[in-house]
């Protein structure tokens, strides 16, 4: 039983994309891209959770999740790596890239992978311990054959959770909560020799606290998105947000983007937050910084929510207004977005999960115009026999919730995501890798 959670196909022109608000923008969006059957990765009965995507410079693509044997009574993850060489078509075998968890805690969660100036180092953060959680870095020189002895980036003491990790030439910077008032962010200035600890913000009392995205651009600002659900407050809200340093951790300003109402409810899930709202984080090599996010079309609770894109052209300065980037008809649910960015300026990939099928699906877009146009959506999960969770049409639930997508150095795409029948059975990681 899970106990920790967060909660194309040929050229395609088009003359108009619908968004948010009743607006429309014109425009030829790019070729739309096609991807083959998704590939499973982790171990055959499954139990794979929430995994972090990430491709090096060499060549290499990184899948890390957390892993717990199916058949036994104790639930307790354990993180893994695979690596494939090949473009995501075949991967080496599981390896764990940190120590055991401690025997009375529900094991270690919520990777997130980032590369050092020589583009094959590879650092991962990881909760070692949850729930009374410590955060933990550890790096590997051989891709990923072997993992350093881990190193606590901050000296707060647990419980601590969820994890954004984030490098640029040597800043690092790593994002948390302090499962109280507080968000916070860790920061190193010699890939990861040295860390300080830094108060981004005190948020009052959310019953959730989520990061789920960042960047840091050219000029050293770090950016961190983040997402709250308050239950006990007059009016119940889900806001999205995006904090912003100058200075290296020292300060940090704060930019509201949205408010949604609370997410439908989940019977399959162990908590009412599974679904919320959730704003992923990127920045393009122009520094543009992108962001895409569940919400309501309103602060209506319970509304089946839409995916939503907004973009800031003057380092987070102003956003542009948000825009309903979904092409799945009125009224059907959305969740867990991501995205990602090309190499190219203005190239901005984008995913998340809906249930336009009846069962859930994975969908992807992609602009090579910053987000002024799109390609029409495609499905990235696919049927595969044997699995009781999938059909021709879908999948039953989302394992885990987030997914990560990746750009190799072929500018390929490549999208990892968790499927299974329940919250509480084994589900499977798979890859979708662009052809």
């Amino acid at each position: 039983m899970k106990h920790k959670s967060r909660c194309f196909l040929s050229l395609a022109i088009i003359a108009a994309i619908f968004l948010g608000g009743g607006s429309v923008i014109a425009g030829t969006p790019p070729r739309a891209a096609s991807f083959g059957t998704p590939i499973r990765i982790g171990f055959q009965a499954g139990d794979d959770w929430e995994p972090a995507l990430a491709t090096d410079q060499m060549g290499h693509l990184y899948a890390v999740y957390a892993h717990a044997d199916p058949t036994s009574q104790l639930y307790q993850t354990r993180m893994m790596v695979q690596v494939s060489s090949d473009g995501g078509q075949t991967w080496n075998a599981p390896v764990p890239i940190a120590p055991a968890p401690p025997p009375k805690s529900q094991g270690q969660f919520d990777p997130w992978i980032a590369f050092g100036p020589d583009g094959r180092t590879v650092s991962v953060v990881l909760l070692q311990g949850y729930p009374q959680a410590t955060i933990q870095l550890v790096t590997s020189k051989d891709f990923g054959a072997t993992w350093s002895t881990p190193k606590s980036v901050t000296a707060l003491p647990p419980p601590l959770d969820k994890l954004v990790l984030l490098a640029r030439g040597k800043t690092m910077a790593v994002a948390f909560t302090d499962y109280k008032v507080n968000t916070w962010a860790a920061i190193s200035q010699d890939a990861g020799a040295h860390w300080t600890t830094h108060l981004i913000e005190r948020v009052g009392m959310p019953n959730q606290l989520l990061t789920a995205g960042g960047g840091i651009d050219s000029l050293g600002n770090i950016y961190f998105a983040w997402n709250g659900v308050y239950l006990n407050q007059p009016v119940p809200t889900a806001p999205v947000w995006v904090t912003k340093s100058s200075d290296g951790g020292a300060t940090w300003s704060h930019t509201d983007v949205g408010v949604s109402g609370l997410p439908m409810a989940c019977p399959k899930c162990q908590d009412h937050q599974y679904f919320a709202a959730q704003m992923a984080l990127q920045i393009g090599s122009d520094d543009h910084i992108y962001l895409l996010w569940n919400s309501t079309p309103d602060q209506t609770d319970f509304a089946s929510e839409r995916v939503y894109f907004a973009r800031s052209t003057d380092h987070g300065a102003t956003y542009s207004p948000r825009r309903d980037i979904s092409d799945a008809p009125a009224g059907i649910e959305h969740c867990f977005p991501t995205l990602i960015t090309g190499g190219a300026p203005g190239d901005v990939r984008i995913a998340w999960m809906d249930q336009r099928n009846g069962p859930w699906n994975v969908f992807y877009r992609t602009s090579a115009d910053g987000g002024d146009t799109f390609a029409p959506s495609i499905r990235l999960s696919g049927y595969v026999p044997g699995y009781n969770y999938l059909t021709p049409d879908g999948f039953a639930f989302p394992y885990g919730d987030y997914f990560q997508l990746a750009v190799d150095l072929t500018g390929r795409t490549h999208a990892a995501f968790g499927e299974a029948r329940n919250i509480t059975k084994p589900g499977n990681i798979w890859i979708a890798n662009q052809q």
